[in-house]
């Protein structure tokens, strides 16, 4: 489970990117975070990730704070930032072969789980080929790989679906169910707001770096959409 806790983090020291955020991901949530742009949906994802620091309040996985114990937290997780920057020199191949290495997966699970989601997102041919050649979507598809291989407890991704064709968005939807099924957390922001209200059975909704709104999906939509829903947030003053 994913605890965040009265968590504020800001750039300049006067305007709260994230401003004393509490949400709590359960075991199996399919958890989307949406807001406008620069309402501080990515400044919490890299909180959570570790990979910026917060001024106050603490987060933890499973009893692991990222604060005071940030190997124990990063061995549990999986983070997919919004553009996949990734080391283009290498292969596809030599650069899952280089995330499997950092989790220490055995040659034979590392094998098989790059097999597998190669096969998936249809990759298998290029894997062999320079990631420099690659497309964004590709590149989308490699980091998605990399996430996946080494089966976090908890996955982290800033849109995900941005520069996935349709038919590999439709199979990462499919895998979120599986992995939720097995009891894996995945929490995601996106601006596809259609993909929140058919995907996922909790939402948080974030403005001006707090959240104005949180609970089941279907509970915060009602007779609604999301949609309509988040306009109407946005709209208040």
């Amino acid at each position: 489970m994913l605890e965040i806790k009265e968590v504020s983090k800001s750039y300049d020291g006067i305007k709260q990117a994230c401003d004393n955020i509490t949400l709590t991901i359960e075991k199996g949530d399919l958890f989307g975070f949406i807001g406008h742009n620069g309402a501080g949906k990515t400044t919490l994802l890299k909180s959570i990730a570790g990979i910026i620091s917060f001024e106050s309040g603490d987060i933890s996985l499973d009893g692991f704070s990222i604060k005071k114990e940030p190997i124990e937290v990063k061995k549990r997780i999986a983070y997919i930032p919004d553009n996949p920057d990734i080391y283009e020199a290498l292969t596809g191949l030599q650069y899952l072969e280089f995330i499997s290495d950092v989790f220490k997966l055995d040659n034979i699970d590392r094998a098989r789980e790059i097999d597998k989601y190669a096969t998936l997102f249809e990759i298998s041919d290029v894997l062999n080929n320079p990631i420099s050649s690659y497309s964004h979507g590709m590149k989308q598809k490699i980091v998605i790989i990399s996430a996946l291989i080494h089966k976090p407890q908890l996955l982290l991704l800033d849109e995900p679906f941005v520069g996935l064709d349709p038919k590999a968005s439709f199979l990462l939807k499919e895998v979120f169910q599986e992995m939720c099924k097995q009891g894996i957390s995945i929490f995601f922001s996106t601006h596809v707001l259609e993909v929140v209200e058919k995907l996922c059975n909790k939402v948080a909704i974030i403005k001006q770096g707090k959240i104005i709104a949180q609970g089941n999906t279907q509970d915060i939509i009602m007779n609604k959409s999301l949609e309509n829903i988040f306009m109407e947030i946005a709209s208040e003053s």
